[in-house]
């Protein structure tokens, strides 16, 4: 059963979620400020996270930062904020989703199921993954992890889930709403910018000139797409 760490201070909120999750057959363990929540962080090992923005010890943005140079875990932001400009900021630091409260929990659930299926999907056949080219840009899709100069390169679950698309279709051009698909499921509601978070990221991570790409190459009123 795959386990759910729950950071939200509103204990009402949480009992609602972790009641509908755990019929769901997830195993929710509920922190309620953000010390709680690091300290469950390393002890459950969650396969992903839900963490609550507004937090009485400590702002949920900061601490996803935090999760984030540890491990590559699905993270939802969830929060009253509504702003295109805090849903941009959470998924910067290294959020896979953000959902607007009051939500039902029905879209959660659906939510953290497309976040989990992306993140153990099946491994690619041997003869993908162990494919290995001539540059400095190299993917191991059994560790899920991205090598630069032989040096492993850390990403999000979205940003890898980018890349690997990429990755195995070197050339091939893909709209951003075709890599929001991807990454998330049609039934997650994101924006286009948020693919344009992404990519910026990635571009900081992988190319050595991200101004001038020569790997993740933007076609202009389409997409984006990776040459090797």
């Amino acid at each position: 059963m795959s386990k759910v760490l729950l950071i939200e201070d509103d204990q009402s909120i949480a009992d609602m979620i972790s009641i509908y999750l755990a019929e769901e057959d997830y195993v929710v363990h509920w922190a309620a400020d953000g010390k709680q929540g690091t300290e469950l962080f390393h002890s459950v090992e969650p396969n992903v996270i839900i963490l609550d923005i507004m937090l009485p010890d400590m702002n949920g943005i900061d601490l996803c930062r935090q999760f984030r140079t540890e491990s590559s875990v699905p993270i939802m932001m969830i929060s009253a904020k509504s702003e295109v400009s805090e849903r941009v900021k959470a998924l910067i630091i290294g959020a896979d989703d953000y959902l607007c409260k009051p939500f039902s929990m029905r879209e959660l659930a659906a939510r953290t199921s497309a976040l989990l299926r992306r993140s153990t999907m099946e491994k690619a056949p041997a003869e993908v993954n162990e494919k290995v080219y001539a540059h400095t840009i190299k993917l191991d899709l059994e560790k899920r992890c991205i090598y630069l100069q032989n040096h492993a390169v850390e990403t999000t679950f979205s940003e890898f889930e980018i890349m690997r698309h990429f990755w195995l279709h070197p050339g091939k051009v893909f709209s951003r709403e075709e890599l929001l698909n991807n990454i998330r499921g049609i039934d997650t509601f994101v924006t286009e910018r948020s693919v344009d978070v992404h990519i910026t990221n990635l571009r900081k991570k992988v190319e050595a000139d991200p101004k001038e790409p020569k790997h993740i190459k933007t076609v202009w009123g389409v997409g984006y797409k990776f040459e090797l």
